[in-house]
């Protein structure tokens, strides 16, 4: 059979902005028509992209810019809360520190002045590369691919191979090539430098501790060059802020979502403008995080201590994105001595000691600039003086001990005693109250028992201006709710309650059939599938997070409605914890939530789980502060150590699996600096307007260009030989007369590209977060229809089992050139069925606004539903969606639950002879039951609509009345799942169904 060969011309995007390439006209047609389709309608009840109208502000050096963000207005009608929509957002910026552009040398411009330009290079300089292939090739084997050193230089070897013969070489000759070409990158090149502590107290005689002995080496880099680099960032451009702000909704309610958004931004600008010089600076808090990570245990536990950082006027949606806005600047030291001084009273001083002064030394560099202005270039262009300040930390409860000075069990915010952190009424913690209590009681003990304060130790943040480290200290989702609330605490909880209700026989077999509920939970969209239940050795915060969705149906009628309603209380303060906008609505649904769950866990104490009370817990304590701290912080989404703990693997483990293992932390250093280096590039690259085309296509491109200005050249010559009447034969070197003709073209002004590789999901891909632009919504078939369905309408329903479908198609014809008509009215008999063609199709793609899930930067997310005989070859699979019934009703009283039992669409000829293709879903309904959720649950229970035959109900809709997925979980009463229940068989066995508002946290915005 003849293969194939490569086709490298690409037929390009029409849309601006839009950086895709196709092979062939269908797929650019595919794309046009799925990619760039306007939406009619307001597809979701979801956030939107709101306009903005500044406050007044006076124009000057102290006159502040608005930037445009995609906003969320969140309206709690009742717990939990409903998005809305109406009006536009009105925003006050800080009358003096706000950000205001200077020159270079720190002038201030005037208002509506352009940025300078940024690049003085061509858009042909690939500098230190030769040409885009060699940085693509560079770029995708270190970074895409993590090539070894090895396979590179014999990857590089059989290029050459194939060039021989045309005389070509490859991209570089070997790795060590290409790790010189990257080391010589000029972009994102800051250095690591290290420095040394050691113990410098007495030493006992005799036998001296290793510990005392040893030399901690600790590599950082200079956190001003890393700003500066950061802040340089063009693709950062619309997700930067500069100046504390107050943001309104069109109800005058006050919005919180972004770091500078928040009171401690503002209260911190104050403090700042109390210095004239200051006046007109930008305000840029640095947010800080650490946490040791592991990164082998089977081959001798190998751990590392890495310090992240991350510019606090980037949006929160940038920073978990992880798109080079969270960067390693340090790796701390761990000292470790022999066993038996690991309770050592001095040696851990020393370690609380050394940890503080390292976090002192190694921010040191940036310092003067917390008071004086550091004039930066920033990601819009412009020059700015700016200040920089310590913000909020990022870390878990042991680290949050060890930052605040406290002992563990304490909290690190108020000072409620650890026996009894529940018990109310304690004030805060802060540094003029540590100091005072040092200052008259001076005994250690004392203040360690009374108080819970390391006194021999200092927090690092004491040697800052206007930073606090009980201040600081950010509200830690991952570690605080999910892995410590949720998993440690409550799930545990429920299992010993099983025991000591039931003895260990039976409690086990209620386990069991709890582990069943949570295996037969049906399939949804990158959710989890836990097929044996819980029985995990060893859980991650992404198990956690899966369980918490299906948990709580799984346990419903196995234990008391107090249990049951607990659980769904932290379940909900936990998701409106994680939205990524707050008014104070959400805030008082937050303390509703709160309170709920202190109530309903009184059930842990009666019933002897916890027989000294549940408060002595600090994880669950800290939900105590959460709104307080969003108050100042906004959306703590935005703060969660889930985002250091992913940039470990980026940073940490991975450069660790490429080095040799021996001696790996320069390794890892070096891995780190190289590919800060090629993201540098990229920007750099992006924003001259080099990467818009494919590789191939831009590669054949500029051939055809050489080529024909070649060709001009050498008319040219040819002319002026004529003219002079020489007929001397003129050689023309074609690669040099191209090199000569090449004109310098400047980049266009539309320098903003969609990623190239952002493509049209895998149709095995459930979706997750997608890097367009912020668009209020759409939803489309999948790109190609199913092969082996009939074409015909009736033939198609006997293919599929389902008679009724011919019907349901004449009378959703009906009613969509009836609209008016009343609902199930009869169609006239000559109204003609449907004689066209019909196309199956076995999923479609969902792309909506939901940034407090795992989005992309602009917030966006896709998501796939299916319906499909087969999946993965284990039987069928018929997701369910929502659609919209009732736009003027609140939540599910709007809503109602269809399942999916057929993709296709309709495609005729209309009257005038232009073909009409009409996507539509073959659909069962599902009508709420009650008029309220579950009293126990908070769920609302659906059940499925039957005909007059008693069978399901089915109508045919028009693909646009479809939202996007829906996830119901059985009602499973009191009784067992049979051992051998089939997940896939769940959406038809049982009678009544939760809507899982819990899938995600989308879900929980819309379905309350």
């Amino acid at each position: 059979m003849p293969r194939k060969p490569h086709n490298p011309l690409r037929l390009p995007c029409p849309h601006v902005g839009c950086g895709r390439m196709f092979s062939n006209k269908s797929g650019l047609t595919q794309h046009v028509r799925s990619g760039h389709r306007t939406p009619t309608r307001l597809r979701l009840p979801s956030p939107v992209a709101d306009n903005f109208v500044d406050a007044d502000v006076d124009n000057g050096p102290a006159a502040g810019l608005d930037e445009d963000e995609d906003m969320e207005d969140i309206d709690l009608g009742q717990q939990p809360l409903a998005p809305d929509y109406q009006g536009r957002c009105h925003r006050e910026q800080h009358p003096t520190i706000n950000g205001a552009p200077c020159d270079s040398e720190g002038n201030y411009l005037p208002p509506n002045t352009d940025p300078p330009p940024r690049h003085p290079l061509p858009p042909t300089d690939w500098t230190p590369f030769n040409n885009r292939v060699e940085f693509e090739t560079a770029d995708f084997l270190f970074k895409t691919v993590q090539m070894s050193q090895k396979n590179v230089t014999f990857l590089m070897d059989l290029i050459a191979a194939m060039l021989l013969q045309y005389g070509g070489t490859p991209p570089f000759s070997s790795s060590k090539d290409m790790l010189s070409v990257l080391d010589s990158i000029p972009l994102g090149d800051t250095a690591w430098s290290s420095f040394t502590m050691s113990y410098t107290g007495e030493r006992p005689e005799g036998d001296v501790p290793s510990w005392m002995l040893a030399e901690y080496e600790v590599w950082y880099r200079n956190p001003s060059d890393v700003l500066a680099n950061c802040l340089d960032n063009p693709s950062f451009k619309d997700e930067m802020t500069y100046s504390p702000y107050r943001e309104y909704g069109s109800d005058g309610r006050r919005r919180l979502k972004d770091l500078n958004s928040g009171n401690w931004s503002w209260r911190q600008a104050d403090l700042i403008a109390e210095d004239p010089n200051t006046h007109g600076a930008a305000f840029m808090p640095i947010v800080l995080g650490s946490d040791k990570t592991t990164v082998s245990v089977a081959t001798g536990q190998t751990d590392f201590y890495p310090l992240y950082l991350s510019p606090g006027g980037l949006t929160g949606a940038a920073r978990r994105a992880h798109c080079d806005s969270v960067i390693p600047i340090a790796f701390l030291a761990m000292p470790k001595g022999e066993r038996k001084y690991d309770n050592d009273p001095q040696f851990r001083q020393f370690r609380r000691q050394m940890f503080q002064a390292s976090l002192t030394a190694i921010l040191q560099p940036v310092k003067p600039y917390f008071t004086t202005p550091h004039i930066l270039r920033c990601p819009d262009g412009h020059f700015r003086r700016v200040i920089f300040g310590l913000g909020p930390y990022i870390a878990d409860y042991p680290e949050q001990a060890l930052l605040a000075c406290i002992v563990q069990g304490w909290c690190p915010i108020c000072t409620a005693p650890s026996r009894n952190l529940e018990r109310g009424g304690d004030g805060c913690r802060s540094r003029h109250h540590t100091e005072t209590a040092i200052e008259a009681l001076g005994d250690l003990g004392v203040l360690w028992d009374a108080y819970g304060i390391v006194s021999d130790a200092v927090p690092f943040t004491n040697d800052f201006p206007r930073a606090d480290i009980h201040e600081l200290i950010a509200p830690d989702l991952l570690h605080q709710l999910i892995k410590g609330t949720f998993k440690d605490h409550l799930v545990d909880w429920v299992c010993e309650y099983l025991l000591i209700e039931h003895g260990e026989a039976r409690a086990n077999e209620i386990i069991d059939d709890i582990d069943r509920r949570i295996a037969a939970a049906p399939l949804f969209p990158c959710l989890r599938r836990f097929k044996q239940g819980r029985r995990y050795k060893q859980w991650t915060g992404d198990d956690s997070k899966a369980l918490m969705k299906v948990f709580l149906s799984a346990i419903s009628g196995h234990v008391p409605p107090d249990v049951v309603k607990c659980i769904s209380a932290f379940l909900d303060f936990c998701y409106i914890a994680r939205r990524s906008v707050h008014t104070e609505d959400s805030l008082d649904a937050l303390d509703h939530a709160l309170t709920r769950f202190h109530r309903h866990r009184i059930i842990f104490e009666t019933t002897g789980v916890r027989l000294n009370g549940a408060g002595s817990l600090p994880r669950q304590h800290s939900m105590n502060h959460y709104r307080s701290r969003m108050e100042d912080f906004a959306a703590a989404n935005g703060l969660c150590s889930s985002i250091t703990e992913a940039k470990h693997i980026k940073a940490v483990k991975e450069p660790w699996r490429r080095s040799n293992q021996n001696e790996p932390l320069g390794q890892i250093l070096l891995t780190n600096q190289r590919l800060d280096k090629l993201a540098a590039a990229r920007a750099d690259f992006g924003a001259r307007g080099m990467l818009k085309a494919m590789v191939t296509a831009a590669a054949a491109a500029a051939v055809e260009e050489a080529e024909a200005e070649a060709a001009e050249v050498a008319a040219a010559a040819a002319a002026a030989a004529e003219e002079i009447e020489e007929i001397e034969e003129i050689e023309v070197d074609v690669e040099v007369a191209a090199e000569l003709a090449v004109e310098e073209d400047e980049p266009g002004e539309d320098a903003e590209v969609i990623d190239r590789e952002q493509a049209v999901i895998a149709e095995d891909d459930d979706g997750g977060p997608f890097d367009g632009p912020t668009v209020l919504g759409s939803i489309e078939l999948a790109v190609k229809p199913q092969p082996g369905y009939p074409r015909d309408v009736h033939a198609l329903a006997e293919f599929i089992g389902e008679p009724r479908l011919p019907a349901q198609i004449r009378r959703f014809l009906y009613e969509q050139e009836n609209p008016d008509a009343e609902a199930n009215t009869n169609i006239p008999g000559d109204f003609a069925g449907f004689n066209g063609r019909v196309h199956v199709y076995h999923s479609a793609v969902a792309i909506y606004h939901a940034p407090s899930d795992p989005s992309g930067i602009g917030g966006m997310r896709k998501e796939r539903v299916r319906s499909t005989p087969s999946w993965r070859s284990q039987g069928p699979r018929r997701d369910c969606v929502f659609t919209e019934t009732d736009v003027g009703l609140p939540g599910m009283r709007g809503l109602s639950v269809l399942r999916v039992l057929l993709f296709f669409s309709l495609r005729a000829v209309d009257v005038d002879g232009i073909p009409v293709t009409t996507p539509c879903a073959l659909v069962e309904w599902f009508s709420l039951h009650g008029d309220e959720p579950d009293d126990d649950t908070g769920m609302w229970v659906v059940t499925p609509d039957l005909d007059a035959n008693g069978e399901r109900d089915v109508s045919v809709v028009h693909l646009d009345c479809i939202l996007r997925g829906a996830h119901l979980l059985p009602v499973f009463g009191n009784d067992f799942l049979p051992v051998d229940f089939d997940h896939r068989h769940s959406l038809d066995a049982f009678q009544a169904f939760y809507v899982n508002k819990y899938a995600d946290h989308h879900s929980h915005e819309i379905a309350f």
